[in-house]
C-alpha cells in the first residue's frame, strides 16, 4: 500500500507533471539525475570507464552501484512517506538521486566527481524551483502592514502563514495553502502570508525561527482580535518545533476550519443585515453634483411659470 499511494497521486497528476517537466528548473534537474546512467549506458562512452565486473563488461551497473541505487530507492521511500504534494515527490526524488550521482561519480574517477559536484553547487545557487503561481485568496503583508491588518477589525479572524521563499517546505505548502484559501476565504475568515526570510523583525516578534535546523518554516497561526490562539508547528519549551505534517486534513482538523468558517459566514451575514437596516433608516445623502442639477431644475420650473 505504500507504494501504491505514491504511485495513484503521481498517475493523478500526470497532466501536471508535464507541465512541471517542460520548466527549465525540472529539465535542468532531469538530466543531472540520470547523468551516471546516461554515461554508463551511452554506448562509445561506456567503454572507456572502469568498472569491476567480473565479466569486464563497463557498460552495465556493477554489484556496488547497484547497491547504491538500491539504497537510493529505499530513502527515496522513506522520505516521500511524509511528502504531501507531487511537488514534493518529485522533489525528493531529483535530490536524492544527485547525492547518488556524486557517490557513483567519485567511485568511478575522483576527477568526474569534482565535475559533476561542482556542477550541482553551480545549479543549487543559479537555479530556483519555481514558484507556485496559481489561483488563491490571500493577503501579502509586510512588516508595516501586518500588525495594522490583525488588529482591524476584531471580528475577523486570520490564518497566517510565515514562510520563507528559500524553504523547500514552503515551496512544496504554497499549493495546500492557496486551496484551503479558495475553500474557507470570506469576510469573516482570511487568509494571510509574509515572508520572514525578508523580513526579520516580523520573526522576532512573532517567535519564528528562520533557521533551517529550527524546522519551523512554514508556521500557520490563527490570529483572533489581533491576538495569537494557536499555531503549527508548536514550540517546545526548548525552542525546537515539535514535528507536524501540514497535509490539508491536519490544517482542517487542527484549526477546525469547517466550524470557523461557517461561524464567519454567519457574522458576515449578520453584518450586512446591520448596514442595510442602518441605510433603510437613513437614506444617503445625495451628492453635490446631484444637489446642484436638483436646483437648476427648480429655477428652471419658477422661470417657466413666470413666464406663463
Amino acid at each position: 500500500m505504500a507504494l501504491l499511494t505514491p504511485l495513484f497521486a503521481f498517475l493523478y497528476h500526470l497532466p501536471l507533471v508535464y507541465k512541471w517537466l517542460l520548466k527549465p528548473y525540472y529539465v535542468a534537474s532531469l538530466f543531472m539525475s540520470l547523468a551516471f546512467l546516461a554515461i554508463r549506458k551511452t554506448p562509445g562512452i561506456c567503454e572507456h570507464l572502469s568498472t569491476t565486473r567480473e565479466d569486464g563488461n563497463s557498460c552495465d551497473f556493477d554489484w556496488r552501484e547497484v547497491e547504491i541505487l538500491m539504497f537510493l530507492s529505499a530513502i527515496v521511500m522513506l522520505k516521500n512517506r511524509r511528502a504531501i504534494t507531487v511537488e514534493q515527490h518529485v522533489g525528493n526524488i531529483i535530490l536524492f538521486s544527485k547525492v547518488a550521482n556524486v557517490f557513483l561519480f567519485f567511485r568511478l574517477d575522483i576527477r568526474m566527481g569534482l565535475l559533476y559536484l561542482t556542477l550541482c553547487i553551480v545549479f543549487l545557487m543559479t537555479c530556483k524551483p519555481p514558484l507556485y503561481m496559481g489561483p488563491e485568496y490571500i493577503k501579502y503583508f509586510n512588516d508595516k502592514t501586518i500588525d495594522e491588518e490583525l488588529e482591524k477589525d476584531s471580528r475577523v479572524t486570520w490564518i497566517v502563514e510565515f514562510f520563507a521563499n528559500w524553504s523547500p517546505e514552503c515551496q512544496s505548502f504554497a499549493s495546500v495553502y492557496a486551496d484551503l484559501s479558495l475553500k474557507y476565504n470570506c469576510a469573516g475568515l482570511k487568509f494571510g502570508k509574509v515572508d520572514i526570510g525578508r523580513y526579520g523583525e516580523v520573526s522576532k516578534k512573532y517567535r519564528v525561527s528562520t533557521s533551517p535546523l529550527s524546522k519551523q518554516l512554514p508556521s500557520l497561526v490563527l490570529f483572533q482580535g489581533g491576538k495569537e490562539i494557536m499555531r503549527r508547528p508548536q514550540v517546545d519549551k526548548k525552542g525546537r518545533a515539535v514535528s507536524w505534517s501540514f497535509t490539508e486534513e491536519n490544517i482542517i482538523r487542527e484549526f477546525n476550519l469547517n466550524e470557523l468558517y461557517q461561524k464567519s459566514k454567519k457574522l458576515s451575514k449578520k453584518g450586512e443585515r446591520n448596514e442595510k437596516a442602518i441605510e433603510s433608516q437613513f437614506p444617503p445623502v445625495p451628492e453635490e453634483e446631484e444637489m446642484e442639477a436638483d436646483t437648476n431644475a427648480q429655477e428652471v420650473e419658477t422661470e417657466t411659470k413666470k413666464d406663463k
